[in-house]
């Protein structure tokens, strides 16, 4: 069995909004903020491990730049990375 330290650097943590509530009691997905280097297979193995659970399918996205304003000067936040996790039916984690 693989050292679970390893891959909390992968995952950095859960997204929880409304919509991705909406989505895990309607298709048993979650939603998490991953490093940007993390890949789909190494997204798996990470949930897989850390958590105890068959994951059935990884979706990985790359958010933007977003231009904001700080104390009247503008800036820009940082690009990172999303991955939406479907899980088998009856899994389930528990990110509160």
């Amino acid at each position: 069995m693989a050292n679970p330290n390893q891959y909390y650097d992968v995952v950095r943590r859960p997204l929880i909004t409304e919509k991705s509530s909406k989505l895990q009691g309607l298709r048993n997905q979650f939603r998490f903020e991953v490093a940007p280097s993390a890949n789909k297979s190494e997204v798996k193995k990470a949930i897989e491990t850390l958590f105890s659970v068959k994951v059935v399918k990884v979706n990985v996205i790359r958010m933007p730049t977003k231009s904001r304003r700080m104390f009247g000067r503008p800036g820009q936040t940082r690009p990172w990375k999303k991955a939406v996790v479907t899980l088998r039916a009856g899994d389930t984690i528990d990110v509160s």
